[in-house]
């Protein structure tokens, strides 16, 4: 049993846990908790090394995911639970955790459906986000300068799984530019010019949603050829970053199921 905080590989998780230098340095992140290891797994990714405590014995889906890994010739490694709450972004840890290599996912060459997250702060809104837009069938997330970093603890918390399913690349807006070239860009704006169920989002769209405080920059207006609003009733003067883009993504889903059920209805 590691006991020591001075263990190298202990060391290495409470830096990968505070620093996001060094988890692109190392290109590998944390994930905690018995449900995020488990999408993990199912995902297909193979962990560096998982750390337990004698706890997760006590949780039968905890203890086959540990002996599925140790099987798979992981190595998995029990820690006192002074170690692990070291270790732990959570004030409860739940008893494993494993650093997994940060998902090579490339979004396809012609994505229908693009989220673009501009100057976007707080991570578990950004993990919320990234959970709602897999749901909503997005097929890629462009973070553009100054948003959040995605492995960041809090974000791959609320991401539930996102991050290994869905394609997240961090870019420039002249990249940006070019990765949605031939897509309609909608920004979304509590002052837009059009309502976005007025909008067609079906096709080859690419959303930006701005930050909390200081919504989107220059650039991102640039870019956009159509604010969107969502309207509110008398005395709201927003939604949260998170709700909004849940609203607005759910509409592109709701747009595209309709074309399709049309389309096979016809055929």
């Amino acid at each position: 049993m590691i006991t020591s905080l001075k263990n190298d590989r202990v060391r290495l998780v409470r830096a990968l846990q505070e620093r996001r230098r060094i988890r692109q340095r190392e290109r590998r992140f944390v994930v905690e908790g018995v449900r995020l290891c488990q999408e993990a797994a199912q995902a297909g990714a193979r962990p560096h090394f998982v750390f337990y405590t004698a706890r997760i014995r006590e949780d039968s889906r905890g203890q086959a995911l540990l002996m599925a890994w140790q099987e798979a010739g992981v190595l998995c490694e029990e820690v006192s639970e002074e170690v692990m709450a070291a270790c732990s972004d959570t004030e409860t840890p739940q008893g494993i955790l494993a650093v997994i290599p940060l998902p090579a996912l490339s979004p396809p060459a012609h994505p229908t459906l693009t989220l673009i997250l501009d100057r976007l702060r707080d991570p578990g809104n950004l993990g919320t986000i990234l959970r709602t837009a897999l749901a909503a069938g997005a097929e890629g997330v462009l973070l553009a300068s100054g948003t959040v970093d995605a492995t960041n603890p809090k974000a791959v918390r609320a991401g539930m799984g996102a991050h290994f399913r869905l394609p997240m690349v961090a870019m420039d807006w002249d990249e940006i530019a070019r990765a949605v070239a031939g897509c309609r860009v909608y920004l979304a704006d509590a002052r837009g010019d059009a309502l976005y169920t007025n909008v067609d989002w079906t096709g080859r769209v690419a959303l930006i949603i701005g930050g909390e405080a200081a919504g989107v920059g220059s650039r991102a207006r640039a870019l956009a050829e159509t604010t969107v609003a969502i309207p509110l009733a008398g005395g709201v003067e927003s939604l949260n970053v998170a709700a909004a883009a849940a609203v607005l993504l759910f509409e592109a889903a709701r747009q595209r199921r309709a074309l399709q059920s049309a389309q096979e209805t016809a055929t």
